[in-house]
């Protein structure tokens, strides 16, 4: 098991940089090491990235990065979307799953990499605008977050920049909105009783540790055009390798 905790930490390092809980990966790499896909590696992968991303955001809220009023409706659609699409992995197969799973990042990973060289945002759309893309978006996120078993946030970041923020706060916000994501989703495959507890309790101590690292190194050390190109490079890479392996 040391080998599984030693990548979740160096995984929840990177994720929690980006804004993201790590799920995207934390799944891949459970199910690569022989854990079930659907009855472990999917809802522990859940957790976890509630765990990552509610580690990133109290540290980046304490630094005032995080926008807490602009981020409540994808927060509140993608509460209730969630648990939804938990439900729907029960009838949709495996092999599906990790298609969409592979789709779904590279789309978002190449639309980062050609956005990279774009200057920063200096200002967010119509409030009024803003907040029923973000309702209506959070509920689609939402639901293809809990079907994955992901947290969302490789979607919520791009959406975020999308309507205006600049890359660290919307790293910083997303964070925040994927504990929510996060949780709800796992609280629809929470029913099913299928953990691994040793595994949960060991990677949820690596986590903690290396996502408050994380949020530091991006507060202090990244650029923000380095940010997105890690981004994109990270989701091709999951995208690419999981298409391969599944």
């Amino acid at each position: 098991m040391l080998p599984v905790i030693v990548i979740v930490f160096l995984l929840a390092f990177i994720f929690s940089m980006l804004g993201l809980g790590g799920a995207m990966l934390y799944i891949p790499v459970f199910h690569w090491f022989g854990f079930d896909f659907k009855s472990v590696a999917i809802p522990t992968g859940l957790f976890l990235n509630g765990v990552t991303a509610l580690s990133a955001a109290v540290s980046y809220a304490r630094k005032r990065m995080v926008d807490f009023t602009g981020s409540l409706p994808m927060v509140i659609t993608s509460l209730i979307a969630a648990p939804l699409g938990a439900r729907l992995t029960h009838i949709i197969s495996v092999d599906v799953l990790m298609m969409l799973f592979s789709m779904v990042m590279m789309l978002s990973g190449a639309k980062m990499l050609l956005s990279s060289g774009n200057a920063e945002p200096t200002e967010l759309i119509a409030f009024k605008r803003r907040i029923m893309l973000s309702a209506v978006a959070g509920l689609g996120i939402g639901l293809l977050a809990g079907l994955l078993g992901i947290g969302g946030g490789f979607l919520f970041v791009p959406l975020l920049i999308a309507l205006g923020y600049p890359t660290k706060k919307a790293a910083a916000t997303s964070a925040f909105v994927v504990v929510f994501s996060s949780f709800s989703g796992f609280i629809g495959h929470f029913a099913n009783g299928h953990f691994n507890w040793p595994l949960l309790i060991y990677a949820s101590i690596a986590v903690l540790l290396a996502s408050q690292l994380g949020a530091w190194v991006m507060k202090e050390k990244m650029k923000s055009k380095w940010i997105k190109q890690l981004f994109g490079i990270v989701l091709i890479t999951i995208a690419v390798k999981l298409s391969l392996a599944s």
